[in-house]
């Protein structure tokens, strides 16, 4: 009897930090079936539903999944409710409010030949724990006829957007210029419409028919230039866009400078005015520094392990949300603004953010930049080295957690290290107050590396130099 468990495990596609990845050659009809299978097998433990809900990105290979996965569905009696393309953050949203479980195909940012799934449980991302039971799933499975996708609903886009318009008036941007850098976001039919129906002229940027895999971590230097160059050219007050799947923002102040994830989330979090943080470990310190929250608890990267500390947090505090390096703001309990409630996500999601950090502005009568240059100024750069083997990664952080002398030599570092961090990778606190970061992707073969420093030229040459040096070692 071939199983769930023993498909998936020869699939070649396996669990990150967000979620089920792999190249797309390694997503066949059986192995879609396998995962739907298990996580319908896992859902079914704890939740009564008679609806999964199905959305996709703009990969060209993610219409083939989710065939693969509501034929799945279908067999099995259930009712698909199909939303075609949109941001991740909107499927789950939605699914939460009819209280059942849905599956996202998306592979965010990594690479073009590959692709994914993201599960979610009626209350919100799978656990760890759920992810166990997905992988272990004794059932038995075997290739199904395929029927063709069925219509799309508009639903789901509907309730996303109403979350953010009722919290405002409709002329609370009137007079501002928003750029919509759309690329190939599972979001870019949607965003312009939200800007304009609250007031701002809008000008869409740049859609591709290609799909781009914007990684709004380690932004590339094209999309640099385009971004300082469009500022220019139209005076924005601000430019928005996102990852693939729309769960992470992109945000650029009024000249153009591509705000960092993390700064993104502060902001978001001071303007929501929350009692409590859970943030990853790499996040950049200026959180603690604004002195804005009861309590900030650190974890390791990835959204399951933000979410995991938002039921303790919410066991002393009445406001609780976090995020992540890469900007994804997630909101872990429902929030009074504006007098009105803001209904908790707790995943990853980019128009909040997107929306409260020209809000922030708005209200202080000032532009974005001056709303960043008004926190503590500590500065935090990445990037990776793609194509770089998960277990040549860990053989590396293996033997520089046990003596990093050769690392901080290789840098020129004469620096004693202050504090030695193994939460997720390997992060080293200098004497100086500075902080080099290594770890493996959780989705990819990259190595990452995260730097913070006082100035933001320090930050970036941190890094340039710690990834040349990994690859001499």
């Amino acid at each position: 009897m071939t199983t769930c468990s023993s498909v998936i495990a020869d699939s070649g596609v396996k669990f990150g930090t967000s979620g089920a990845r792999g190249l797309v050659t390694d997503f066949t009809p059986l192995a879609c079936q396998a995962f739907t299978l298990a996580f319908l097998h896992a859902m079914q433990t704890n939740f009564k539903f008679t609806t999964v809900a199905v959305g996709i990105d703009n990969r060209p290979s993610s219409p083939d999944l989710a065939q693969s996965i509501i034929s799945t569905l279908e067999a099995t009696g259930l009712d698909v409710a199909y939303y075609g393309v949109l941001p991740t953050p909107a499927l789950a949203f939605s699914a939460m409010q009819q209280n059942i479980p849905c599956i996202m195909v998306t592979g965010s940012h990594i690479p073009f030949d590959r692709n994914g799934l993201k599960f979610y449980t009626p209350e919100g991302e799978i656990s760890k724990a759920d992810e166990k039971a997905i992988l272990t799933a004794p059932i038995p499975v075997k290739e199904l006829d395929l029927t063709p996708l069925p219509a799309v609903d508009k639903g789901a886009i509907n309730t996303y957007k109403r979350r953010i318009t009722e919290l405002f008036s409709a002329t609370i941007f009137s007079g501002k210029k928003i750029g919509i850098y759309e690329h190939s976001s599972a979001g870019r039919d949607i965003y312009a419409s939200i800007f304009t129906e609250l007031g701002a002229e809008v000008i869409a940027l740049e859609r591709s028919d290609q799909f781009v895999p914007i990684d709004t971590e380690a932004v590339s230097d094209e999309d640099q230039t385009k971004a300082v160059a469009w500022s220019k050219q139209y005076g924005f007050d601000m430019i928005f866009s996102t990852d693939g799947d729309g769960d992470r923002p992109l945000i650029s102040d009024e000249n153009g400078q591509w705000l960092r994830g993390d700064i993104v989330g502060l902001i978001t979090s001071q303007v929501l005015e929350l009692e409590a943080l859970a943030v990853p470990v790499s996040c950049n310190t200026a959180i603690e520094k604004t002195q804005s929250f009861a309590k900030v608890e650190r974890t390791r990267i990835g959204s399951p392990y933000v979410i995991a500390e938002f039921i303790d947090l919410a066991k002393n505090h009445t406001s609780v949300g976090g995020f992540e390096a890469n900007g994804g703001f997630l909101l872990g309990s429902n929030v009074q603004y504006n007098d009105k409630m803001i209904a908790a996500l707790p995943t990853r999601d980019a128009l909040l953010p997107g929306i409260l950090v020209l809000a922030a502005a708005l209200a202080k009568a000032t532009h974005i930049s001056e709303v960043v240059a008004a926190l503590p100024q500590r500065f935090t750069e990445s990037d990776r080295i793609k194509d770089f083997a998960t277990e040549t990664s860990q053989a590396v952080l293996a033997r520089l957690t046990k003596d990093c002398s050769e690392l901080l030599l290789a840098m020129s570092i004469e620096d004693k290290v202050v504090d030695t961090n193994t939460v997720d990778g390997l992060r080293l606190t200098l004497a100086n107050g500075d902080i080099v970061h290594l770890r493996p992707s959780g989705n990819a073969p990259e190595l990452r590396c995260y730097a913070e420093s006082n100035t933001r030229a320090k930050a970036k040459k941190l890094v340039v130099e710690a990834l040349k040096a990994v690859q001499t070692l």
